[in-house]
């Protein structure tokens, strides 16, 4: 047989290696797993084994003029050791968190792709072994990219991902989760060697400095990365592919710019607010170009429909660099109209409507229990969540007429964006006993319903009656940039056209006092720090703005829950006493739950049970609480109890003074007089008042008196 570094030499293995310059590496692997993909690595740190493999189609599918890209990420449970749960035992549909990896993955990626390249590209990565302390997204965009610089498939990166997080005021490229845990900044960037291209994440109220200082440390640490890839990709050698994926005709292209140019930026000039009527005031241009050419004129009309978006780019585009207006007649930093309303649903625990131009969010919050909060099972975390986001963007937000097909990639991560943006402003421990889960319906859309989902979701929580730390407002910037002839326009509050048309889509939210979430995809080269210092300037002012408006409608939380809200009551209990609570199987719990209506949830944390109470009705929470204290109260000695015989015996009777506690009453201590028999006095059943006179100092078992309780007789009388 073979030696194992034969083989090895065989398959022609080669290996680069990126020192993170604090004794951590991270080796890249090509030529050893999945050779038939067209580029395949492994990306190692620690424990921590990624395999990315890409294959793109030879030839474009027929009318396609975009890029069909699909990145999917899966994380194996056997990469660390784990079963998947569920009937079957196998990987299903990848989880909330996998499509998020995926998501930033494809942001990065796609913009670096040829325009003209239409092939069917299928990107795949997988965790395939894994470390507990290393987080494997941190590393996603570099496997990813690897692969496409060591394949033949055209791609003008390469590109690279980092985390880069703020801990104990310190910047760290790809932290540990514990490090990640201290961290009040994190972010993810992906860049090439030269520009930024993509920043996602979240922060505990930082200024836009702090952000910017962030970038530009995680982007110092991509381009050591990516020149790896370079070398990478110089030692293999593949060579790019040629490809026809488009066929132009030059002369058309010039008559349509020709006759429609100046009639698409006429239309841009009068500044319609309505996207409607300015969508089809420019469809209504194309239509008469169209209308020159008879059903025997040979004209391609997809070439047509190219060409004429080109134009109407390039017109609109002009017209806002030009006259620093926009297509809705606003100045580029001016926000659309904003009216909020809270209460607006009666049955809701709370709800909100956000509306800022032709973008509107009807949002819900919904109180819970901790059995209700979100369980996570993913590969690398099991844990909880009492803190949920969802947000729905129905086909008819956008006047589409298109069924639903259940949740898209993209509401996850809208979704993720304003879970992030309000997380660290729910009150933690005591002062929210709750689970809540926060529901954005966008009801319409003409650009950034997520930030309206943030503005929304914040107005609904104060409504509940959730003393949240800060109300939280967001905003979606924009930018369009002619970098040749040196000008550009930072708008604000973009429109759904705008983000289309445009160089950049960068939300942030915020308080008062700092940014919370941020989401950035830039599409121009050679984007400077100091532009995007003046973005995020603007949009500071912005979503202050906005933050006003929301204030007007609600200035505070209100100071207590609607009286339809539910109720939790959180009281401790002494850690040996959860199981008399509970009792047999659950017993003890289910039978205070059925006859008092309420929803009883224990934990033990530390050396403590915290017991929740939770019910609509204030009556049944009292009642409910009454059942549990005689439960867990602890017996007295010199206190007067009634209680219940049990059982009897010859030398005594058995009495419950309390749930599950009980005591022996001797016969001696029934009554004055001396007994034959404990049946002459008592019977099982019956209720009696008896005072606890002792604990055996040995089994600490409870000695009652009834007799101390009744008038002793006199001496002589008796005799």
């Amino acid at each position: 047989m073979k030696n194992i570094n034969e083989i090895i030499k065989m398959y022609k293995v080669i290996e680069k290696t990126i020192d993170l310059g604090d004794g951590r590496n991270i080796t890249i692997e090509t030529g050893k797993l999945a050779k038939q993909a067209d580029g395949s690595v492994v990306v190692k740190m620690g424990k921590t084994i990624l395999l990315a493999a890409v294959v793109s189609a030879k030839e474009a599918k027929e009318n396609v003029d975009f890029m069909p890209l699909s990145v999917d990420y899966k994380e194996k449970y056997a990469s660390l050791g784990r079963f998947p749960g569920g009937f079957l035992k196998r990987e299903a549909r990848p989880s909330d968190y996998e499509i998020l990896i995926a998501r930033l993955v494809d942001r990065a990626l796609r913009p670096l792709f040829p325009e003209d390249y239409h092939a069917d590209t299928f990107m795949n990565i997988s965790l395939i072994s894994a470390d507990k302390e290393i987080m494997p997204d941190a590393l996603a965009g570099l496997a990813a990219s690897a692969a496409l610089a060591v394949s033949d498939i055209p791609f003008n990166g390469p590109i690279s991902e980092v985390r880069v997080a703020r801990v104990a005021g310190n910047f760290k490229i790809n932290p540990t989760v514990s490090e990640l845990e201290e961290a009040d900044l994190e972010i993810m960037v992906g860049a090439t060697i030269d520009n930024i291209l993509m920043v996602e994440g979240e922060m505990k109220e930082v200024s836009e400095a702090d952000m910017l200082e962030a970038i530009k440390f995680a982007h110092e640490a991509i381009k050591k990365q990516c020149q790896v890839q370079i070398d990478l990709a110089n030692e293999v050698n593949p060579g790019r592919r040629e490809y026809c994926h488009e066929n132009n005709d030059e002369e058309l292209r010039e008559k349509v710019r020709k006759e429609t140019y100046d009639k698409v930026y006429a239309v841009a000039m009068k500044q319609n607010p309505s996207k409607h009527e300015r969508a089809s005031d420019f469809s209504a241009i194309k239509e008469e170009f169209l209308s020159q050419y008879t059903d025997e004129d040979e004209v391609d009309e997809g070439l047509v429909g190219r060409y004429y978006h080109d134009v109407e780019k390039e017109a609109i585009r002009n017209m806002v660099l030009n006259e620093r207006k926009r297509l809705d007649g606003r100045n580029t930093d001016e926000i659309r109209p904003i009216w909020c309303e809270v209460d607006y649903l009666p049955a809701p625990h709370g709800s909100a409507v956000f509306t800022r131009g032709e973008t509107q969010s009807l949002t819900t919050v919904t109180l819970g229990t901790k059995l209700d909060e979100k369980k996570i099972d993913d590969v690398l975390s099991q844990r909880s969540e009492k803190f949920v986001l969802h947000y729905n963007f129905p086909s008819f937000s956008t006047g589409d007429a298109r069924p639903y097909r259940g949740v898209s990639r993209r509401e996850v991560g809208h979704g993720n964006l304003a879970h992030r943006a309000l997380k660290n402003m729910i009150p933690e421990g005591t002062e929210n006993p709750y689970a809540i889960r926060v529901v954005s319906d966008i009801l319409e859309s003409n650009g950034s319903s997520s930030m309206a989902t943030v503005c929304a979701g914040s107005l609904a929580l104060m409504d509940t009656g959730i003393q949240i730390k800060e109300p939280v407002s967001g905003i979606a910037m924009g930018l369009i940039a002619d970098t040749k002839a040196d000008k550009y326009a930072v708008l604000s509050d973009i429109l759904g056209d705008e983000d289309h048309l445009g160089d950049m889509d960068f939300k942030v939210t915020g308080t008062k006092n700092g940014i919370t979430a941020t989401q950035m995809d830039i599409k121009v080269d050679g984007l400077s720090y100091d532009v995007l210092a003046e973005a995020l300037e603007q949009a500071k002012q912005g979503r202050l703005h906005i933050l006003n408006k929301m204030l007007e409608t609600i200035a505070e939380p209100r100071p207590d829950l609607k009286p339809h809200a539910p109720r939790i009551v959180q009281i401790t209990i002494p850690k040996e006493l959860i199981g008399a609570l509970i009792g047999p199987g659950g017993k003890v719990i289910q039978e205070i739950q059925k006859d008092t209506g309420t929803t009883i949830v224990v934990e033990e944390v530390g050396n403590l049970g915290i017991v929740d109470v939770f019910a609509d009705d204030k009556d049944a929470i009292d009642m409910a609480l009454q059942k549990i204290n005689l439960i867990v109260a602890v017996p007295e000695v010199g206190e007067v109890y009634k209680g219940k015989v049990k059982s009897i015996t010859p030398f005594g009777a058995f009495i419950e003074i309390l749930p599950g506690k009980e005591g022996l009453l001797h016969i001696s201590e029934i009554e004055w007089r001396r007994l034959q028999s404990v049946d002459e006095v008592l019977k099982e059943g019956q209720e009696v008042e008896v005072k606890l006179i002792g604990l055996d100092e040995k089994t600490n078992k409870m000695r009652l008196s009834r007799k101390v309780l009744l008038p002793r007789p006199d001496k002589n009388n008796d005799k």
